[in-house]
């Protein structure tokens, strides 16, 4: 999806580029048909490939399950019944293959709740100067959000990321003091 949104971005074949462009106005003017959309290009999809099917039943590709891949101890984790009969080292380990998982689990859990915090200080005035930005800012947005129609801001949003032509190539303002600075 995203070398084919690339395509179209860069204007590798314009006729495509154009026909998703038209398709994002048509589903952001008529919102009602998202749904009914999504299932008639699925329909077509499906009808187009029709005459591309495969005339025996697929096989199966242990490589694209994985099913190579599992070890003996993994199989009988599966398959051993609800009280275990595997006592000792075999459960230490399962106990601590299970840990892993739940430390990975926690450590996403954290990041998630350092962003809320990150958000909650922002509005409990603990750096007045950061608060009262974030709030100026919000004020704007709102007011922006509910003068100009929704309709007209993801058109705006969908054609800047659709269409590299009207990006600038410039560097940011830091990059260039940087560069400034290197050169003096």
């Amino acid at each position: 999806m995203i070398n084919w949104f690339k395509k179209i971005r860069n204007w590798t074949n314009p006729a495509t580029t154009i026909l998703i462009y038209i398709i994002f106005l048509l589903v952001v003017w008529f919102s009602q048909v998202i749904l009914p959309g999504i299932f008639i290009c699925l329909f077509l999809t499906g009808r187009w490939r029709y005459r591309k099917r495969p005339r025996l039943p697929p096989h199966v590709d242990a490589n694209l399950s994985h099913a190579n891949t599992t070890n003996e101890d993994e199989l009988d984790e599966e398959f051993d019944p609800l009280p275990s009969r595997k006592t000792g080292e075999v459960l230490k380990w399962r106990f601590d293959r299970l840990r892993i998982i739940a430390v990975r689990m926690q450590t996403v859990l954290g990041d998630l709740a350092t962003q809320g915090q990150r958000l909650q200080s922002l509005l409990s005035w603990r750096d007045p100067r950061a608060t009262t930005i974030f709030v100026c800012f919000s004020l704007i947005v709102c007011r922006v959000t509910y003068m100009t129609p929704f309709h007209y801001m993801i058109v705006l949003t969908g054609t800047r990321a659709m269409h590299t032509r009207l990006h600038v190539n410039f560097p940011s303002v830091p990059q260039l003091l940087e560069e400034d600075v290197k050169n003096w």
